[in-house]
């Protein structure tokens, strides 16, 4: 990098040059002579030193910068340098945002939105929620909040409108599909409870499945209930799907695993520096079902809470577990608070499963680009004395999901570029107009060649110009994306996950596992048998 120095001739600018050369050869020299002195700094020298460059940028520096800013800068450079993605200092707002992620509690109304064509659109409003008594609809369009239009508001500016303190209200003005007008609704916030368990549905010959997507403080109490629900409606066999879950408490993580495993099977133990940190964790209570078959589903974001739960699961031979190879994150953080400034989350253990594993992930040296293979991995024994790994994530007892997107599909997502975005805004206006005119009666409804010209032609109109080729032979996803769109608006969740369900190759494979197996042990001989490739390559 050259340094401009205007109006200023060839040879001040050398002598400038020589000079800064040999101020920073003598102060060069003189760290070297400290570090081969020392090799580390006094508790004293370091305190010195950090007050010593406090002042130089305080005072020197090219551009002012408050004492508060340089002291989280400080904080926030201390922590990057401990290498830990986990470790991180947490500003009120993020903090706050932690606290409702644990407590699964936050004020406000109830809604799931979504940002289409700069307009928020409501996905669904909360079961029980002044949204929902309201009568808000999946597709509502929100056009004002407080009399301010909502055009062009970011997720995180209306996330701060829509929310706020208990009992205060809130004005909305709609447009609903259909409507001749807008309405202006008036709501009251009140405490919303996110409910753990996203989805409970029976799948068919006797199969039923729950979504759990995160560890807050009542996952396991709400995934009792919800296992219980699912068992008075004749439910044989449980696929419990942990995928995209990035965990949470450890709490509930050893509660979850609790519900499944046997009085005194471990289920987690924590290693760390201080005594408090060094603890295990082993089951409690009888098995509540257990004569359940249980499968459970994880992929790459699966993390944390979800890997304690598959890692515990897999060890003791409780569950098959189907998918692709969790996160890998190995590792527990403890949560201080700072009140009004905020929060520090830091690593303070690591954890292992029942079997011994460290599921963490390793970081790959400067000339590596990928993890260890699997055939490098260290190898555990489960209860039955079936082969797992550690290193890596929990590696699933059949491999399944959608690893490689087709290639047609693949060069319709390149050709779109930045544009995705503004694909997704067409689909959903289209979507929403099927409503407004009652396009389709049924949730098993068709996706025609006439309902993708339309969707083409609203791309037309936004500025998405790509070769029409292109477009035809990316027809399975773009039928895909106009199926889910249209089943979600016109006739809400259920049917959209319907039709997601039927193409998941995760959740396909563990259909066919659970066909016909009628015990846990049915089910682990017929993954055995019916392994991905890469599993046999794995166990070799």
């Amino acid at each position: 990098m050259k340094l401009r120095l205007p109006n200023a001739s060839a040879r001040t600018r050398a002598v400038i040059v020589a000079g800064t050369l040999f101020g920073a050869l003598i102060t060069g020299g003189w760290l070297l002579q400290r570090g081969s002195r020392t090799g580390a700094f006094t508790e004293f020298e370091g305190a010195q030193l950090f007050d010593n460059v406090l002042r130089h940028v305080q005072n020197d520096f090219v551009d002012p910068i408050s004492d508060s800013t340089l002291y989280l800068k400080s904080v926030d450079g201390m922590l990057y340098e401990l290498r830990d993605p986990y470790s991180t200092f947490l500003p009120p707002e993020r903090f706050a945002r932690l606290n409702e992620t644990t407590s699964g509690n936050y004020a406000g109304l109830g809604l799931e939105t979504d940002l289409r064509d700069g307009w928020l659109i409501i996905v669904a409003p909360l079961p029980g929620g002044p949204a929902e008594r309201a009568g808000l609809q999946p597709g509502d369009r929100i056009i004002e909040i407080m009399n301010k239009t909502a055009k062009g508001w970011t997720s995180e500016e209306a996330s701060r409108a829509l929310r706020g303190k208990a009992g205060t209200a809130v004005t909305l003005k709609i447009e609903r599909p259909g409507a001749p007008n807008p309405m202006e609704i008036r709501l009251v916030r009140t405490t919303i409870h996110q409910s753990a368990v996203r989805r409970s549905s029976m799948l068919g010959d006797g199969v039923g499945y729950i979504d759990l997507k995160a560890f807050s403080d009542s996952t396991a109490k709400e995934l009792n209930g919800a296992i219980n629900g699912l068992l008075a409606h004749g439910m044989k066999t449980l696929v419990l799907d942990l995928r995209t879950n990035p965990g949470g408490l450890l709490n509930q993580g050893v509660k979850v695993s609790d519900l499944f495993l046997n009085p005194g099977q471990k289920i987690v133990s924590m290693h760390g520096r201080l005594p408090e940190a060094n603890r295990e964790f082993a089951d409690t209570a009888k098995q509540r079902w257990p004569d359940l078959p249980l499968i459970v589903l994880v992929d790459g974001r699966s993390a944390s809470a979800a890997e304690i739960v598959a890692g515990a699961l897999q060890d003791h031979d409780r569950a098959v577990i189907v998918g692709t190879p969790t996160y890998g994150k190995g590792s527990a953080q403890s949560v201080v608070s700072f009140g009004d400034q905020g929060g520090l989350k830091l690593t303070t253990a690591r954890w292992f499963t029942p079997a011994g594993r460290s599921i963490a992930r390793p970081r790959p040296n400067e000339d590596e680009s990928d993890e260890p293979p699997p055939v490098k991995r260290e190898r555990f024994r489960t209860d039955a004395g079936r082969v797992v790994y550690g290193g890596g994530g929990i590696t699933p007892d059949v491999v399944a999901g959608d690893s490689t997107i087709p290639i047609a599909e693949g060069n319709f997502i390149h050709a779109l570029g930045a544009n995705g975005g503004h694909f997704r805004d067409a689909v959903t206006d289209y979507a929403l107009y099927v409503k407004a005119n009652h396009g389709v009666a049924s949730p098993d409804f068709v996706v025609t060649p006439a309902m993708r010209e339309e969707v083409w032609n609203r791309m037309k109109q936004r500025g998405i110009d790509i070769p029409r080729p292109v477009f035809d032979e990316g027809e399975p996803l773009v039928t895909r994306l106009i199926g889910y769109d249209i089943a979600r608006y016109m006739f809400g969740s259920e049917a959209e996950f319907r039709r997601r369900a039927s193409v998941d190759t995760a959740l396909q494979r563990a259909l066919q596992l659970a066909h016909g197996s009628r015990t846990e042990s049915e089910l682990l001989r017929r993954a055995t048998t019916q392994a991905h490739p890469a599993d046999s390559l794995a166990s070799q």
